[in-house]
């Protein structure tokens, strides 16, 4: 196994289930000596069945930013035909060159939040974290979330709010994080949630299904993490750049600004065939057993044949 990361503490034991394995591994479509990158590997529970698929003659491709991650990772997927690497999905083509590929047959990328991570404490991805609210995959990357709270103005923070976590109270939550920051500061995940209970009316938090700061930790984590650009650089170029003719990608999101732009790339009929016509998502038995699994979409499309160059 190759493997390209920081050093970084290896926990113990991965609490978390990989959503909609069943259908990611029916629609990845896996034969053995395939060549398959699993984009965002996290602690394994996709690779390790996709490595059984394609067996000693396939060669699986991890990434992650999350150096915690693939140390969990390293547990389940292991071997001379496994690389394990620390970087984003954005930049699989220079993996790749890396590597000495130009070309692989699956991507699988699952975009969802590991258990993994949100009970690490010192990351501040859990409501009730008590650890720094950083929020980065890559702690090395970038800057931490207290720290953009620290000195972003209203109005942007509001902007962040309303178009990453589609979050309906953006404007007034904004305010009161600023106007709460001047008096002490918002350092942990404990802080941003009582500065969002505060600001939110008290009947909305007693009819609220979910936490009501979801939608703010979703939000600042999508803007520290650039999210949403990390996707849309893979989308628009290095995806169907780096699967062969034929090749498959699956993509699995778990919020609607996500899903959008992989409906999109896949309705590109020069570059894919879609071949889910309407996202999968997870069955009743399998929301039971693992309840965060019931926002996951499943998407997959078909690299087609590039067009015949014309003589000029």
């Amino acid at each position: 196994m190759s493997s390209s990361t920081p050093d970084n503490p290896r926990p113990a034991v991965s609490r978390h289930q990989p959503g909609l394995l069943r259908e990611t591994l029916a629609w990845l479509d896996l034969k053995p000596g395939l060549v398959v990158v699993d984009g965002t590997v996290g602690a394994g529970g996709h690779s390790q069945h996709i490595l059984s698929r394609i067996g000693p003659t396939g060669t699986l491709i991890g990434l992650d930013r999350d150096p915690m991650m693939l140390n969990l990772a390293g547990a389940k997927v292991r071997g001379d035909n496994v690389h394990l690497v620390h970087s984003s999905y954005a930049r699989l083509p220079q993996v790749l060159e890396s590597l000495g590929r130009t070309r692989v047959d699956r991507v699988l990328l699952d975009l969802g939040l590991s258990s993994d991570q949100l009970s690490d404490a010192r990351r501040g991805f859990g409501f009730e974290a008590d650890g720094d609210l950083d929020l980065r995959f890559d702690i090395t990357q970038g800057q931490p979330a207290w720290q953009l709270l620290e000195t972003i103005d209203e109005a942007d923070l509001e902007r962040i709010l309303k178009d990453y976590g589609e979050e309906h109270f953006s404007g007034a939550i904004a305010r009161h994080i600023v106007r709460t920051r001047s008096a002490r500061p918002i350092r942990t995940a404990q802080d941003l949630t009582a500065a969002v209970s505060a600001a939110i009316p008290e009947r909305f938090l007693r009819d609220a299904r979910k936490h009501p700061a979801t939608r703010v930790f979703q939000a600042l984590r999508i803007a520290v993490n650039r999210e949403l650009d990390q996707l849309e650089s893979l989308l628009s170029e290095g995806l169907s750049a780096t699967l062969a003719p034929g090749g498959r990608a699956v993509v699995i999101s778990f919020h609607s600004l996500e899903d959008r732009l992989v409906k999109t790339a896949f309705q590109d009929e020069k570059r894919w065939q879609n071949l889910t016509s309407k996202p999968v998502q997870a069955s009743a038995a399998e929301e039971r057993l693992n309840p965060r699994a019931r926002t996951a979409k499943l998407r997959a499309a078909q690299r087609t044949e590039p067009a015949p160059r014309t003589a000029p």
